[in-house]
């Protein structure tokens, strides 16, 4: 198994959250958690390991990915000109994925602060139903669309990991 079922920090043991804006967020917690978890132990060139040719798609560069996508769902919510990409052009995230220290702990770094600003845009939206920004897109749909993003990018994470070291996911 993955993680020791009594020390996984995911473990929903217990009731579940109350209502569906809860439910919600503890599910994004625990894609979250899981992708963290599939890059745990992974020295740089590990990170930065490509998949197979002629694909660029790695741990890291998924970890990049969402750090765009996360500034990007705030794009979806804002009425205001659009927050620009961190790595620049189209696929940056990815081809910019080098085996390097100081590259995986930026990547880390950029994504938690870029999780903690999505989650406090989000979180002056409680009502699920309200439609936000130019194309009135719903908080529920928007969260959803969160969770289906992670969850996807775990399951290729799963693939990579696998590739890399020969675990595999629970």
């Amino acid at each position: 198994m993955w993680a020791n079922p009594d020390d996984d920090p995911r473990n929903t043991e217990g009731p579940s959250p109350d209502g569906e804006l809860a439910t919600l967020q503890d599910f994004l917690t625990n894609y979250r958690m899981t992708l963290r978890m599939k890059c745990e132990g992974l020295d740089p060139e590990q990170l930065a390991r490509r998949s197979v040719p002629p694909s660029t798609m790695s741990l890291l560069g998924l970890v990049r990915h969402l750090v765009e996508v996360e500034r990007d769902w705030r794009n979806w919510i804002s009425d205001g000109d659009p927050i620009p990409k961190l790595y620049g052009k189209k696929d940056a995230d990815f081809d910019g994925a080098v085996a390097e220290q100081a590259e995986v702990d930026a990547a880390f770094s950029a994504l938690e602060r870029e999780q903690a600003a999505t989650d406090a845009a989000l979180a002056e939206h409680p009502d699920l139903g309200e439609r936000l920004g130019k194309d009135r897109i719903a908080v529920r749909e928007l969260m959803v669309h969160r969770i289906e993003e992670y969850a996807r990018h775990c399951g290729h994470a799963d693939l990579l990991r696998e590739r890399t070291d020969g675990r595999v996911g629970q």
